[in-house]
């Protein structure tokens, strides 16, 4: 793979987290056996050994395509079917105590009208994408009986996960330096993208979101004092948009997002910015995507949380034209912007070259040492795996182009 003739310039290339997981690690886990509280899963051996084995092997097989920047394929958070709505978040209601399942989804939550100064969180079917465009959703959506449940707040939120990120955490270390490699990330919901589940517990929103501040924030000082990167999955900023009804006014919704951005900085309090990335997207769901807010409303926003890195999506055809967000908005000194430039929302393979011409958007509007190459969001799951790896490898290819030119 070329490099630019200073390698300190070359483009690093990552992924947004979730990679398509083996058939061996899918049937394991769907055979471990489901604990008493009704989303906690059995830990064995035998499947701890098989998760060490893939993670190793998914690590060698990204840094094999040009992946400089790997993680975990977040194998460690494969759920239950119990509870599978996303293993990105509710991977994590394994490793959060006060939490227990009510029989609520997604799709049943009372419908909740906003007001001015007033906003609050609708459920899925009453999304206003999901209303506009109705009849393709309930075509496919998992409503009614096939809704899965999952946990609502009933009491006070506390740590149990330890355990469980260490092992990830070693798992991670163990493919890294059997791929060579120096460095590497693991994801983490953050508060606000926690804090999304019901509460009957804490007296306020307010209260809640900073609940779940104070215990994510033992998995944030575990990844990060381990000398990984912590990347934190907040799609919330962006998709909550969508999930207030009626529309709320920009102003209304930019401070209802800074309050989340607020609690993500106070559970990174003195947690090295070096060593976090924000992941941001609009839920990624096929669908629409009419009702999306535009990133120019958010982006400076997302600036002012405490990471240097910022990853979001870039090369779907819903958001690929914001990249002249960086026209009017400056990017703060010390930050490094790693747009998707290959798309989890289409079975084509982006070409190398339109990847390079992607990131040459970027490199022109904030520098080069400012840019590295990312997916838009997780490929796992959501497409073919053959196809999955197809995108990293013509993602470091085209890196590479990147790299080889000058914008």
């Amino acid at each position: 793979m070329p490099l630019s003739p200073d390698p300190s310039q070359q483009i690093l290339v990552s992924t947004a987290g979730s990679l398509p997981r083996t058939p061996e690690l899918i049937e394991a886990n769907a055979a471990r056996e489901i604990a008493e509280d009704g989303f906690t899963l059995t830990k064995t051996p035998a499947f701890d050994g098989l998760l060490t084995d893939a993670v190793v092997n998914l690590v060698k097989r990204q840094a094999d395509l040009g992946v400089t920047l790997p993680g975990d394929g977040e194998y460690g958070k494969a759920m239950s079917s119990a509870v599978d709505y996303g293993a990105w978040w509710s991977y994590v209601f394994q490793r959060v105590g006060g939490l227990e399942v009510t029989g609520e989804n997604l799709f049943n939550w009372p419908h909740q009208e906003s007001a001015p100064g007033d906003l609050r969180l609708t459920n899925m079917m009453n999304r206003r994408d999901w209303v506009k465009f109705y009849d393709f959703y309930t075509n496919g959506a998992p409503t009614g009986s096939h809704a899965v449940p999952f946990p609502a707040t009933t009491g006070e939120l506390t740590w149990r996960g330890q355990e469980a990120i260490e092992a990830d955490i070693a798992n991670l270390k163990k493919g890294l330096d059997a791929a060579g490699l120096q460095q590497g990330f693991l994801t983490s919901i953050a508060p606000g993208s926690g804090a999304r589940v019901p509460n009957s517990h804490y007296a306020s929103a307010e209260e809640h979101l900073y609940a779940w501040a104070d215990v994510m924030r033992n998995e944030y000082k575990a990844i990060t004092d381990a000398g990984l990167i912590l990347q934190l999955d907040d799609p919330c900023l962006a998709e909550n948009w969508d999930q207030i009804t009626p529309a709320p006014s920009v102003e209304d919704y930019r401070a209802f997002t800074q309050l989340r951005i607020d609690a993500l900085n106070y559970a990174l309090r003195d947690i090295d910015p070096e060593l976090v990335r924000l992941h941001i997207c609009w839920g990624s769901w096929h669908g629409p995507h009419t009702t999306d807010i535009e990133f120019k409303h958010i982006a400076d926003l997302c600036l002012g949380a405490d990471a240097k890195y910022f990853t979001f999506e870039a090369g779907n055809v819903r958001h690929e034209h914001e990249f002249t967000v960086w026209d009017d908005l400056t990017l703060p000194e010390g930050k490094v912007i790693v747009p998707g430039v290959v798309s989890h929302a289409t079975n084509v393979v982006e070409h190398p070259e339109l990847v390079a011409q992607r990131l040459g958007r970027f490199i022109e509007r904030v520098g080069r040492e400012n840019v590295q190459a990312g997916t838009d969001c997780g490929l796992g799951g959501r497409l073919h795996p053959d196809i999955a790896f197809a995108k990293l490898e013509s993602l470091a290819q085209g890196a590479a182009i990147a790299t080889s030119k000058s914008f």
